[in-house]
């Protein structure tokens, strides 16, 4: 997922960067808000962060001028809604370009729309669909974090084709999809297991903090809200 330093021309990683501040910059007041009206939170987004850095660091090259590995932002999705994990995927995505090239610079607006934006998008939409559905809260995370972690990809892979569209946008994204779909899939799997089991143990842990959470956050109107 991570586009590497200088592959895309210079016009689109100005796009991607003019289209991720702006929600970036709403994520932050997300968190101001968050902090304070939940002061006790703060480890749990600490948290959030380190599981999207750590998970996002195990990296498996491609031959798309990208790279797999899992995202992490399913879990942060779920508990603080996707304008903040927006804002915690940046931060990641920073600390990877600057001291495990993972990612580039130039390329960093794009690589925060795909991870940052999208992926927790559809893992809140699929965790909150879930919900509504009256599936059990396993299920739900599950669901969330493969959801999250695919359409990561789907992103990317559309973006690469949009840069780089040969012979045209549709074909060009199928190609980088199929390519990503080998490793995605399985890697998808397994973060949506492993963010089952964090979730249940944050449940277990700190069940004041998650319910205090879940009357901030989990009853919008709209996303995020």
């Amino acid at each position: 997922m991570h586009i590497m330093e200088g592959f895309l021309p210079w016009q689109w990683c100005i796009l991607w960067y003019a289209i991720s501040l702006p929600v970036i910059i709403y994520g932050i007041t997300r968190i101001k808000k968050v902090a304070d009206e939940l002061p006790e939170s703060k480890p749990l987004l600490a948290v959030s962060g380190a599981f999207i850095f750590i998970l996002s660091s195990l990296k498996m090259p491609s031959v798309t001028g990208s790279c797999s590995h899992p995202t992490g932002n399913g879990l942060g999705a779920i508990l603080f809604g996707p304008w903040i994990t927006s804002v915690m995927a940046a931060i990641v995505l920073i600390f990877q370009a600057l001291l495990l090239a993972h990612g580039g610079l130039t390329t960093l607006g794009a690589n925060i729309f795909s991870m940052g934006i999208i992926g927790p998008v559809f893992a809140w939409l699929t965790y909150k669909g879930s919900l509504k559905l009256n599936l059990p809260t396993s299920i739900a995370v599950f669901l969330a974090a493969f959801i999250g972690d695919v359409m990561t990809y789907v992103t990317t892979s559309f973006q690469l084709a949009l840069a780089f569209p040969i012979p045209n946008v549709m074909i060009a994204t199928s190609k980088f999809m199929l390519i990503f779909a080998y490793t995605q899939i399985p890697l998808g799997i397994a973060e949506g297991l492993l963010t089952v089991v964090v979730f249940e143990n944050i449940l277990k842990l700190k069940p004041d903090i998650t319910e205090k959470l879940s009357l901030l956050i989990r009853k919008p109107t709209s996303v995020g809200d």
